[in-house]
């Protein structure tokens, strides 16, 4: 399966080096929104061009290429062992192609497994479907802003959040106050909500994958997530938490049903570096294509 070796290579590829048109939009409008001269106007300024030199150069957009993290869509019948094998290589490769910096530390011996190997370890979350072709989306997840995750347990009598949408936002405003400017702001925010701890760590996550414009099929959930972003800002974080009118660029938010004793609500960030990319692969000819 080399074909499909050299395609996730490729998606590795797009994803280190080319922010998404609806971030960098994203970015665009909210500097047009600072004020002329502020920090936070520099800030972005400075994003920006960041931004168009990793894509005209091919290089990474941040020294930090994070953790990659896999959510993946295999049709029924073909190997999840030889899907995973696959990934493993094309890490190996892209860790040392794109170049992607070796970020495993073997938490026994403390020592860098890439140091030897030349390997990142990915997370991999599979799904089967019933559709004829793989599709693989990719997170290169930053340590920074991974640092700066919540998990809540509702109720939260210091945050006076009860078990509901209006304890939801308590929780995130609360997660970004503690947050400040150590994660990289502009913010997009991950919100996952359900019965497990581990349920809604994944759900936070997969937020990640939605557009900006990306509205919740609900419209409940919809306003509220407005809401939230209006609020946050409010703050005054800014860029790289240097003040400013934008802190956080989007906050989705994902539900699952939840036991009757429980309501977990985790908070996940990702930078202004939201690295994600697309790979649809074919089995039946190898053709694919890549899009974030």
């Amino acid at each position: 399966m080399r074909e499909l070796r050299n395609a996730i290579v490729e998606l590795y590829r797009k994803a280190a080096t080319s922010l998404p048109q609806d971030i960098e939009e994203g970015l665009r409008r909210s500097l047009e929104k600072e004020k002329k001269n502020s920090s936070a106007r520099a800030v972005l300024s400075v994003v920006l061009e960041n931004t168009s030199l990793a894509r005209e150069t091919g290089r990474p957009l941040c020294q930090d290429t994070g953790v990659p993290v896999f959510f993946v869509k295999i049709p029924v019948g073909q190997s999840h062992r030889k899907i995973r094998q696959e990934i493993i290589s094309a890490t190996r490769a892209a860790t040392r192609r794109v170049p992607l910096r070796p970020n495993a530390v073997d938490v026994l011996t403390e020592k860098n497994s890439g140091e030897n190997t030349g390997i990142n370890f990915p997370i991999l979350y599979f799904e089967e479907t019933g559709g004829e072709k793989l599709v693989m989306d990719l997170i290169l997840k930053g340590a920074g802003s991974e640092n700066i995750g919540q998990l809540y347990k509702l109720p939260d009598a210091g945050l006076k959040a009860e078990r509901d949408l209006e304890g939801v936002r308590k929780c995130v405003l609360d997660a970004v106050v503690r947050a400040q400017g150590k994660g990289c702001p502009p913010y997009i925010i991950g919100v996952g909500i359900g019965a497990s701890k581990d349920q809604v760590t994944m759900s936070a996550k997969a937020q990640f994958l939605r557009h900006l414009d990306d509205t919740a099929g609900s419209v409940v959930l919809s306003t509220r997530e407005k809401r939230i972003v209006h609020d946050i800002n409010q703050l005054g974080i800014g860029p790289m938490g240097l003040g400013g009118k934008t802190t956080a660029l989007a906050v989705k938010i994902g539900v699952n049903h939840r036991h009757p004793a429980s309501y977990f609500v985790d908070v996940s960030f990702m930078c202004w570096a939201d690295r994600r990319a697309r790979l649809v692969f074919s089995f039946h000819n190898s053709q694919f294509t890549i899009h974030n």
